[in-house]
């Protein structure tokens, strides 16, 4: 048995082959993952049902075991409410921060640097996220 905090063995591998600047998609309920794949990525479904598992959820868990120095999401339209990029920004901390238009952020999605995509029970609007791996520093290294 794994002692980290996510033991999902297809999510652990895919993160084990996920380098510096792989991108991970955490996915909500409603992303059409099946027309997102791209020629290097793996696509795991944690949507048992709406609700189920979350989007803040598996970020905690991804933020657990793996570095991350950036992230993207959608832009949403100037009506819509997309509180979620609130909890993201403050689970990810000082991390890089971008927001793509729709048709570029799903082309990025579909990108030869996407390892990972896990599909989540979200039901919230423009909760999609693509997150940048960053590198594991050693303790010497904290200068940058």
């Amino acid at each position: 048995m794994l002692k980290t905090p996510v033991i999902h063995p297809t999510i652990m591998e895919a993160l084990a082959r996920s380098g510096h600047f792989a991108q991970v998609v955490i996915a909500d309920g409603n992303l059409p993952v099946g027309a997102m794949t791209g020629p290097n990525s793996t696509t795991v479904h944690l949507n048992f049902r709406p609700g189920l598992l979350d989007a803040l959820t598996v970020l905690e868990g991804i933020l657990e075991v793996c570095p991350v120095q950036g992230a993207i999401v959608m832009e949403k339209p100037a009506e819509a409410n997309a509180e979620i990029h609130d909890a993201y920004k403050k689970l990810l901390g000082d991390v890089t921060w971008d927001e793509m238009e729709r048709w570029a952020f799903y082309d990025k999605i579909r990108d030869p640097n996407t390892t990972l995509i896990i599909q989540t029970g979200e039901q919230r609007r423009f909760a999609n996220l693509i997150l940048t791996v960053g590198v594991v520093k050693m303790a010497e290294e904290s200068g940058f």
